[in-house]
C-alpha cells in the first residue's frame, strides 16, 4: 500500500527498540533482561505474530514455522497468555476473535463473550437501599463472574479453520505452566498492585508465596494450571464445561456469593457473527458489532471526524486534541444509552451510523469552544424499530479495566485480530482452587442500576468495548488494530487508524504517538509527551485535562504490504510485547 510505505523511520524505530531505548507511553522501560532480546518491530514475508508477551509471540510464531495457520497460532497464543499474562486474559474469561479467511475472502467473528448465569437478576448489584454497590465491592465477588467462553471460542475457531488439533496447540503452554518462566515487569507490577485482592483467594499461593508478592525476574510455576491444561488436552473442552472443572468452577463462584451452576457452563454457547463495516478515507473497516460497543462507535467517531480534515492540523496540535475530545464526548453519550446485547435489546446501528445523524453530531462541534452539555442524540428517527428500554443513570465509579490484544497473519492470507479478557486486572481476583486459573469480573460491565439497554438479565452478554479491527484496501486486508483498556480501547484503535491513514505515519510511530481519552467532561486521560502549553490551552477552552499523564491502551498491529508481499508487526512499548515474523525458507505446503 503506497500511502503506508515503510521508510527510514521504521529502521530507526527498530534499532532503538532492539537496544531498549525507545521511550514508553508515560512510564520508564522496566522489562526483564531475559526478554531484552525480543524486538517490538519485525518485518517478514512468511507471516507475523504480535502479542503483549514475548513467550506467547514465540509460541505462536513456532506454530507458523511448523506449517500451522494463523488460527492455529492464535489458539496456541491464547493458551500461552493464560500462563504468562494471567492478570489479563485466560480460560476463565472470554473475547472476540476476528478472522479473515484467505481462501474464501470472508471476514467472520467468533464471539466468546461471557454470559450471565441463569440465576442473575437485574438488581443484583444494588444494596438493600436500592443503591449501587460500590464498584470495588461488586467487582470482586461471585456475582461479578460471567460464564467463561474462551475455550468454546477456541474450539469453534479450530473447527472452522484450524489445521492442528487443540491437543497439540496446548502442549507448549502445559510445559510453560509446569516448568515456569521469569515474570516480567508488567506481571510483577500487577501482582504488587493487586496484592490485597489476590490474598483473599487461592491465588495467594501462586502469586504471593510465603505471603510476599513475586517480583520481576522470579520464576512463576503454575502446577494446578498445568493440571487443568492436561485435562483439557486429554478430554477436550468437555472437561471444562461438563466435567470436574465445571463443578469446581461453579462451587467457587457460589463460595463467593454468586449463583453460577455447572448447568450454566454446560449450556454456554458462542455465536458466529458478521463484522460491522464502515469506510474512512477510501478504506473499508471491519470491526466488532454488539454486544461490543467498539465497532459502531469507532465507525461513528471516524464518520464525525471525516469532514474535519484533521491532518491540516499538526498531530500534536490543540485543534486535533480538541476535535478528538469533542467527538469522543458525543459518541460515549450515545454509547451510554443505546448499546447492549442485540439478543435482548434493539440497538439502533443504522441510526447511529446514518449520514444524516453523523451530520447532526458534527454540527455540535465547534473549533472555538467546548460543548458543555454533550448528550445522546436521537438515532431512532433513522430506524424502523423502536427502543425496548429506557435511559438509566449510572454511578460514575467504574474503574478502567485491562485485557490483552494480539494479532496473527500467515502466508496463506489468513489474518486474525483477537481481543481477549478477564476484565479488571486479575478479574475478580478469584482463582479456582486446585485448577489454577483466574475468574473474570465481566458482569460488572452490565449497568449496576437496572432499566437501560445494558441491565443484567440471565444468559445476557454484558456490554463490551473490545474493538478487534481489520482495515481493508480494495478488498484486501492491509492493517490489523486492537488494544486493551476497557472503554479506552475504542479511542486507542481510533487514534492508531487516524495516525496511520490521516497522518500517513509509519506504523510504529502511529502506535507510539501519544493518545488521549475522555468520555465526558469529568473524565480526561492523556499520555506523556503532549505539550504542557497545549494542555493549558485546551483547559482554558473548557476541557479538564489533569496534571499527570498516564498510559492508555497497548496496541498490537500488523501492516500488510501486498505490493511487496511483506508483513510488518508492531507491539506497543507500554508492555513488553514482541513482534516475531516468519520467513519463507523451506516453505511449508500445508493446508491453507
Amino acid at each position: 500500500m503506497q500511502k503506508w510505505c515503510r521508510n527510514c523511520l521504521a529502521i530507526l524505530f527498530s534499532v532503538l527498540l532492539v537496544i531498549g531505548s525507545f521511550p514508553l507511553n508515560g512510564q520508564a522501560k522496566k522489562s526483564s533482561s531475559v526478554y531484552d532480546k525480543y524486538s517490538q518491530v519485525d518485518t517478514a514475508e512468511g507471516g507475523m505474530v504480535v502479542t503483549a508477551h514475548p513467550l506467547a509471540s514465540e509460541i505462536g510464531a513456532d506454530v507458523l514455522k511448523k506449517g500451522g495457520n494463523a488460527i492455529d497460532a492464535a489458539v496456541a497464543i491464547q493458551f500461552a497468555l493464560t500462563v504468562v499474562e494471567p492478570m489479563m486474559s485466560g480460560i476463565g474469561g472470554g473475547g472476540f476473535m476476528m478472522v479473515y479467511d484467505g481462501k474464501t475472502k470472508e471476514t467472520t467473528i467468533i464471539n466468546s463473550r461471557e454470559r450471565a448465569p441463569a440465576g442473575a437478576e437485574p438488581g443484583m448489584f444494588l444494596d438493600e437501599n436500592g443503591q449501587a454497590i460500590p464498584f470495588a465491592v461488586r467487582s470482586t465477588g461471585g456475582t461479578a463472574v460471567g460464564v467463561p467462553g474462551t475455550l468454546k471460542g477456541l474450539e469453534t475457531a479450530l473447527e472452522m479453520w484450524g489445521t492442528r488439533p487443540m491437543q497439540q496447540l496446548i502442549g507448549p503452554s502445559v510445559k510453560l505452566a509446569e516448568k515456569g518462566f521469569p515474570i516480567d515487569s508488567v506481571l510483577a507490577s500487577a501482582i504488587a498492585d493487586n496484592e490485597a485482592k489476590l490474598a483473599r483467594t487461592s491465588a495467594q499461593d501462586v502469586f504471593l508465596p510465603k505471603g510476599e508478592p513475586l517480583e520481576e525476574g522470579d520464576k512463576l510455576v503454575q502446577k494446578d494450571l498445568a493440571k487443568t491444561f492436561k485435562l483439557i488436552r486429554s478430554k477436550g473442552t468437555d472437561a471444562f464445561y461438563e466435567g470436574i472443572i465445571a463443578d469446581a468452577l461453579a462451587d467457587t463462584v457460589q463460595d463467593f456469593g454468586g449463583s453460577m451452576t455447572a448447568r450454566d457452563l454446560e449450556n454456554y454457547e458462542v455465536t458466529i457473527d458478521e463484522p460491522i463495516w464502515g469506510e474512512y478515507q477510501g478504506y473499508q473497516i471491519a470491526s466488532m458489532p454488539p454486544p461490543s460497543s467498539g465497532g459502531v462507535f469507532l465507525l461513528q467517531m471516524l464518520g464525525i471526524l471525516d469532514d474535519f480534515n484533521l491532518s491540516q492540523y499538526d498531530v500534536r496540535s490543540w485543534e486535533k486534541y480538541h476535535l478528538l475530545a469533542e467527538t469522543m464526548h458525543l459518541a460515549y453519550a450515545d454509547r451510554a444509552v443505546y448499546a447492549g446485547d442485540p439478543e435482548f435489546v434493539n440497538v439502533p446501528l443504522n441510526g447511529l451510523l446514518h449520514p444524516d445523524y453523523i451530520a447532526e453530531r458534527q454540527q455540535l462541534i465547534s473549533l472555538d469552544k467546548v460543548n458543555q452539555s454533550p448528550s445522546a442524540g436521537d438515532p431512532w428517527k433513522y430506524e424502523e424499530a423502536e427502543a425496548n428500554y429506557s435511559k438509566s443513570e449510572q454511578p460514575d465509579d467504574r474503574e478502567i479495566g485491562e485485557t490483552t490484544h494480539f494479532t496473527v497473519a500467515d502466508k496463506w492470507g489468513n489474518v486474525v485480530s483477537y481481543t481477549t479478557t478477564i476484565e479488571q486486572v486479575f478479574g475478580t481476583g478469584i482463582m479456582v482452587p486446585g485448577y489454577g486459573f483466574m475468574l473474570n469480573n465481566e458482569l460488572t460491565d452490565f449497568d449496576a442500576v437496572p432499566g437501560g439497554a445494558n441491565e443484567v438479565q440471565p444468559n445476557k452478554r454484558p456490554l463490551s468495548s473490545m474493538t478487534p479491527t481489520i482495515v481493508f484496501e480494495d478488498g484486501k486486508p492491509v492493517l490489523t488494530v486492537g488494544s486493551p483498556g476497557g472503554p479506552t480501547i475504542i479511542t486507542s484503535v481510533l487514534q492508531t487508524i487516524l495516525h496511520t491513514i490521516e497522518y500517513d505515519m509509519d506504523l510504529k510511530a502511529a502506535v507510539e504517538e501519544p493518545r488521549i481519552y475522555t468520555n465526558n467532561l469529568n473524565s480526561y486521560r492523556y499520555e506523556e509527551d503532549i505539550s504542557a502549553d497545549i494542555l493549558t490551552h485546551l483547559n482554558q477552552m473548557g476541557h479538564r485535562f489533569g496534571a499527570e499523564p498516564t498510559t492508555i491502551g497497548n496496541v498490537q498491529s500488523i501492516l500488510i504490504d501486498h505490493a511487496k508481499d511483506t508483513y510488518m508487526g508492531v507491539a506497543d512499548s507500554s508492555r513488553n510485547g514482541a513482534a516475531i515474523g516468519v520467513d519463507l525458507k523451506g516453505k511449508n505446503k500445508g493446508k491453507r
